[in-house]
């Protein structure tokens, strides 16, 4: 055998392609990844510590002699991208679209007879109720995902989760036109339970798209990341619009939600619309799959009822539950770092930034009373995490091995005090204010949103990238269990912040 034959090099995504002479991949792309991520790609298809365990050792591809990898067809008109891209922004809508709507919930849930939006305690902590509501279920259900891996294809779990929302937002809909004045806490009571159960499902589609496009290359990953950014922004801007347009706060909100509806309409279309692409549907079978034998004989496939390929071999893991030791050992980092980056965040926002209110507001300006939360919350906070997210494409430092990593990712615990003694009211025990002009939290929480969107969104990538190729899909669900670990425990340590204020 030529030694050409053996040289492997990382391509974007986790794929393997060879390089020689019977190769058909350039091995491009890798030059975009650290060094690290590319070690550990190769170490896991031809070596195997002697630390490891036996369990661990079954993880390791073996050297695929006298074989080559098909060619992957390119993305025509970049639609796979753009699919991911638009179940990005799916897959946060449901949390976005609840906690922009911040008008809407302060006139469904006022005392006052006239429905006027005026302030009471299910408004004035209604933030933190839903950051809690939406965050500590979806733990469990992320860990029943993470069960379910192998036991449930990801498609019937992606469609099912995403049916789950659109029924929630109908329901959501329909209750804008139902008066509640007379059952304010009932009111209160459905929606928390509309939370839990949107958020639970919401988590269980993040989950599993993150562990599918960890099959793919690095690109489709950004577009997936880039797209929950701009799930934010895009709703942040529905909301702006529909105060600009809407007659009153009940049109306005059911223009809002309505939107919801028809998006996630198209998430499902453009989720079934994807196993038909051939670029998507290469990237979706798994790596022995894609493998044939010199002389065009194929390695033991067999079509399935639902269209797919999927190989005829012993070695399938189909119905077992993924080892979670290797996972966590190659994790345990990148892991803390998404916990600690949304855990900070989830406290801020939108607990503390939406309540924190224009020192000019006296003035009688629309700028500083109806558009100054909108505007300086939702939609600038989105628009600088999207542009951190962005940064990602071109810039990935530190590594994933780096100290550098969690270091910068604790040092955004200095953002709590600066949030803190802002304008924040009503205020209750501590009622100084050192940053008492408007521009202080225009500052921070831009800077926030912009450390959030980068020094979030490189873990996540890290972590499908570091382990196995088998472990890509149980490992997006392990990322994604440790963010919304930390958004979990936000939310929580949000309520006491903010009863503390």
């Amino acid at each position: 055998m030529q030694p050409a034959d053996w040289i492997l090099a990382a391509r974007g995504g986790g794929e393997i392609g060879l390089e020689g002479p019977i190769g058909t991949g350039t091995g491009s792309e890798s030059r975009n990844f650290p060094a690290s991520i590319k070690m550990e790609s190769q170490e896991s298809l031809y070596s195997t510590p002697s630390s490891q365990t036996e369990e661990e050792d079954s993880l390791i591809f073996t050297p695929l002699v006298r074989s080559h990898f098909q060619q992957a067809p390119p993305d025509k008109f970049n639609a796979v991208y753009m699919i991911f891209f638009f179940l990005g922004i799916g897959s946060l809508l449901p949390w976005n679209f609840f906690c922009t709507a911040k008008q809407y919930w302060l006139y469904k849930l006022s005392n006052a007879t006239d429905h006027s939006p005026q302030q009471n305690d299910l408004g004035n902590y209604f933030e933190s109720y839903l950051s809690f509501a939406s965050t500590v279920p979806s733990v469990l259900c992320l860990m029943v995902n993470y069960l379910l891996v192998n036991k449930i294809s990801a498609k019937v779990r992606v469609l099912s989760s995403l049916f789950v929302m659109l029924i929630i937002f109908c329901v959501t809909t329909i209750l804008v036109k139902v008066d509640t004045s007379s059952w304010t806490y009932g009111f209160f009571g459905i929606t928390m339970a509309c939370v839990v159960i949107v958020s639970g499902a919401s988590n269980v589609f993040l989950g599993s798209v993150f562990g599918e496009v960890g099959r793919f290359p690095m690109k489709n990953l950004q577009a997936l990341i880039s797209g929950q950014a701009m799930g934010g922004t895009f709703s942040a801007l529905a909301s702006v619009i529909d105060l600009a347009t809407a007659g009153s706060i009940l049109d306005s909100a059911l223009a809002y939600f309505l939107t919801a509806d028809v998006f996630l309409l198209l998430c499902i279309v453009l989720y079934l619309t994807l196993p038909r692409i051939p670029y998507s549907s290469y990237y979706l079978k798994s790596l022995d799959q894609r493998t044939h034998y010199i002389g065009g004989e194929p390695n033991g496939l067999v079509a399935n009822d639902a269209g797919s390929v999927r190989g005829a071999s012993p070695s399938s893991n189909a119905g077992t539950i993924p080892p979670l030791k290797p996972i966590l050992k190659k994790t345990a980092g990148v892991g803390f770092s998404v916990f600690y980056t949304f855990f900070i965040s989830i406290i801020i926002f939108p607990s503390i930034s939406s309540s924190i209110k224009s020192t000019s507001r006296n003035s009688g300006s629309v700028w500083t009373t109806k558009y100054f939360v909108p505007l300086t919350c939702f939609l600038l906070y989105n628009l600088a995490d999207w542009a951190g997210r962005q940064i990602t494409a071109w810039i990935q430092v530190p590594g994933p091995k780096s100290k550098a990593l969690p270091v910068l990712v604790l040092l955004r615990t200095a953002f709590l005090p600066l949030f803190i003694f802002c304008n924040y009211q009503p205020r209750d025990h501590l009622h100084i204010v050192f940053f008492d002009r408007d521009f202080y939290p225009v500052i921070f929480i831009s800077a926030l949103g912009l450390t959030n969107g980068y020094l979030g969104t490189l873990p996540m990538i890290y972590g499908p990238k570091i382990v196995p190729k088998e472990l890509a899909e149980p490992t997006g669900v392990v990322m994604s269990f440790f963010l919304t670990l930390g958004l979990a425990a936000g939310s929580a340590f949000s309520v006491l912040v903010v009863h503390l204020i």
